[in-house]
C-alpha cells in the first residue's frame, strides 16, 4: 500500500483493548491482535506490535508505551467499538503521559460500515428471520458521543437488513436491554426478538445480553476458536494507518 510506513520508520501498533477477566474473550482478543499483527507482515513487515489494556488485565497502556522503544512513535488503536471514556480520558492520559514520545490515539472501531456487515452476518449463522424483531444491543456508556456511535450502528445495521432496528444498552444508558426486549416483545406479541451483540468479544457482558429475555442472541464480533473476521482485521490496519498519517 502507498501509504504503508517506510520500513526503518513504522510507529509501534499498540492495541487497546478493555480488557477482561473471562478467559474466553482474552483469547478470542489475542486472537485479532496475532491476526492483526499477520496482516501488517505483508504491507509494512517492520511494525512493532503491541498489546495493552485499559482496565482488569495486564500490562496496561502507560506500561506498554514506557516500555517499548523511546525513539520511536507510536499509534494507539481502541479495541472498542465506540468512543467514550476510555478512549477520551484512560488513553489521552496514557498519551500525555508519554511525553515526549510522539504518540496518537486513533478513532474506535465503529461505527463502521464492515463491522455491520459482521452484525449482519452473525445474525445469519443465528437463524434470523424476514418475521423477527431484531435489537443491536451495545454495552453501554455515559458519553453522549459513545451512545451516539451506537445508534449510528443501528441505522447501519437497519438499512443493511431492511429492517427496523431498536438500539439498546446493556448498561449505563437507555434503553436497556432488559426493557428493549419487553417492549418489542408486547408490540410484537406474535414475533421473535432477537438480539445482535454489538460486543467486541465473549464475557460478562455478552453473558448478560443472553440473560435479557431474547428469543434469540447473535454471538460478539470474536468468537472463541473462530478466525478473527478479515472485515474487522481490515477496521484495525486501517485505524493504525489512518493514525500513521496523523502523526
Amino acid at each position: 500500500m502507498s501509504d504503508a510506513p517506510q520500513r526503518d520508520t513504522a510507529p509501534l501498533l499498540l492495541l487497546a483493548s478493555h480488557g477482561s477477566r473471562d478467559p474466553a474473550a482474552q483469547r478470542a482478543v489475542l486472537a485479532l491482535v496475532d491476526a492483526v499483527t499477520l496482516a501488517l507482515t505483508t504491507i509494512s513487515p517492520a511494525t512493532p506490535v503491541a498489546a495493552g489494556f485499559i482496565d482488569v488485565q495486564q500490562p496496561d497502556v502507560p506500561q506498554c508505551l514506557a516500555e517499548a522503544d523511546p525513539g520511536r512513535s507510536a499509534v494507539i488503536v481502541p479495541l472498542l467499538v465506540s468512543a467514550g471514556y476510555h478512549v477520551k480520558f484512560d488513553l489521552a492520559n496514557a498519551v500525555a503521559q508519554a511525553q515526549p514520545r510522539q504518540v496518537g490515539v486513533t478513532a474506535a472501531l465503529g461505527p463502521d460500515s464492515r463491522l455491520t456487515g459482521i452484525l449482519a452476518d452473525r445474525l445469519a449463522q443465528s437463524g434470523l428471520r424476514a418475521e423477527d424483531r431484531v435489537i443491536l444491543a451495545a454495552a453501554g456508556s455515559s458519553d453522549a458521543d459513545a451512545v451516539a456511535d451506537c445508534r449510528t450502528a443501528g441505522e447501519q445495521l437497519a438499512a443493511l437488513l431492511g429492517r427496523p432496528v431498536t438500539v439498546a444498552f446493556i448498561a449505563a444508558a437507555t434503553p436497556s436491554l432488559m426493557d428493549a426486549v419487553a417492549a418489542v416483545r408486547s408490540s410484537s406479541p406474535d414475533a421473535r426478538v432477537v438480539v445482535a451483540s454489538y460486543l467486541l468479544a465473549p464475557g460478562t457482558f455478552a453473558r448478560w445480553s443472553q440473560d435479557a429475555g431474547a428469543d434469540l442472541v447473535s454471538a460478539t464480533l470474536l468468537v472463541e476458536g473462530e478466525e478473527p473476521p478479515a472485515a474487522l482485521v481490515d477496521v484495525v490496519v486501517d485505524r493504525y494507518l489512518s493514525g500513521v498519517r496523523a502523526l
